[in-house]
């Protein structure tokens, strides 16, 4: 009668088998939707929103090989790692991210990415105006 999936289970032969198959079904829904309840809230506190900027600090230094990366939750809490490349060198920082702000002052780069994270579902990123695939020309 019902042939959802693969089961070696024996149908519901009468009212009172289908009556009984659904009262399963449905704690079984309820069960699932507790844990699907507690996994959202759960996920609430995983790195959701990214926010990446590229840039050269130093004059010596082409190709935008340091970086400020932002790692944000829900809530705006996080981590913005910031890479500084030279010649000689190669340094990497880290700052806690809290609502979005840091006890810790933020270069323009690290503010840049985590402007860029907390706006990541809501627009689209901006093409650069050399962009070959820009059709706003």
């Amino acid at each position: 009668m019902f042939k959802i999936g693969k089961s070696n289970k024996k149908q519901p032969q009468n009212l009172k088998e289908v009556l009984v198959e659904l009262d399963t079904l449905t704690k079984k829904l309820e069960s699932v939707s507790g844990e699907l309840k507690a996994l959202v809230e759960k996920s609430k506190g995983f790195v959701q929103r990214v926010g990446i900027v590229r840039f050269s600090p130093f004059p010596e230094v082409g190709g935008d090989q340091s970086f400020s990366i932002a790692l944000l939750d829900e809530n705006n809490n996080g981590i913005v790692l910031t890479s500084l490349y030279s010649r000689e060198t190669s340094r990497v920082y880290a700052k806690p991210i809290k609502a979005g702000q840091s006890s810790y002052v933020l270069s323009n780069e690290e503010k840049e990415a985590i402007t860029r994270a907390q706006n990541i579902n809501s627009q689209p990123p901006n093409p650069k105006p050399d962009d070959k695939n820009n059709k706003s020309k």
